[in-house]
């Protein structure tokens, strides 16, 4: 069997991605991943809490809960997304996910704590004070956390943004989550949606799909756009 690896390129405020959080959880028990944060919410493209961006996310958190089978809490509906102090903003939270991976080599376990914060209790996940926090709660040292953080936020950050677009122009993807499967040279874009909820048959296929030749495909699975979120099966 030839060494594979799985790129996974995300945003940590994207709800498909979030969605298809177990899926990630279960393949990274049969090869290595590696993250490429997108920054959905970056720039011009960071946004405060409103009325209508509550009215613009709900329905599709709805659909994806309803897909997938992931939880969203009241904390979510009822508190950050009435919360008009808040801002959506995917760079600190990417910054937290390449902190966790360059001191412990977990961050995708950071980016699964993330995503339960943000929509599931509510928390703010932009938030210094808050990062920090979460990182502490999976057992990372919060002053190793803290100062590698600092160093990521702003320009390295900036630098994995671009080149996380430039992946996702090269594998063919049109949004977050994308995933695209790397082996003997070659990088396969994945469809996943036949396998949103349903994370140990995902995992099971990707076992048969390192073992044999990797074929061009098309991903059909609903994502969330560069500025946002969309079901394409529903345009």
């Amino acid at each position: 069997m030839s060494a594979a690896t799985l790129h996974y390129i995300y945003d940590p405020l994207c709800g498909w991605c979030y969605g298809a959080e177990p899926l990630l959880n279960a393949a990274r028990s049969v090869l290595p991943i590696q993250l490429h944060g997108g920054g959905m919410m970056t720039g011009a493209n960071r946004q405060s809490v409103s009325p209508q961006l509550r009215d613009y996310v709900m329905p599709h958190d709805r659909r994806i809960a309803e897909y997938t089978g992931q939880p969203f809490g009241e904390a979510y509906f009822e508190g950050l997304l009435r919360d008009h102090d808040a801002v959506f903003d995917s760079a600190p939270p990417i910054s937290a996910v390449l902190t966790a991976e360059k001191i412990t080599g977990r961050g995708l376990e950071l980016l699964a704590r993330l995503q339960t914060a943000h929509y599931v209790e509510g928390r703010r996940i932009a938030d210094h004070d808050v990062l920090l926090t979460l990182a502490e709660s999976i057992g990372l040292d919060p002053r190793a956390f803290n100062a590698a953080f600092n160093e990521i936020l702003g320009a390295e950050t900036r630098a994995h943004i671009n080149d996380s677009r430039q992946w996702l122009a090269k594998i063919g993807g049109q949004g977050f989550p994308t995933l695209a499967l790397e082996q003997n040279g070659q990088l396969q874009l994945l469809d996943i949606s036949p396998w949103l909820g349903k994370p140990e048959a995902f995992s099971e296929w990707l076992r048969q799909r390192v073992a044999i030749s990797i074929q061009p495909t098309q991903s059909s699975a609903p994502m969330c756009c560069l500025q946002g979120c969309e079901d394409p099966r529903s345009a």
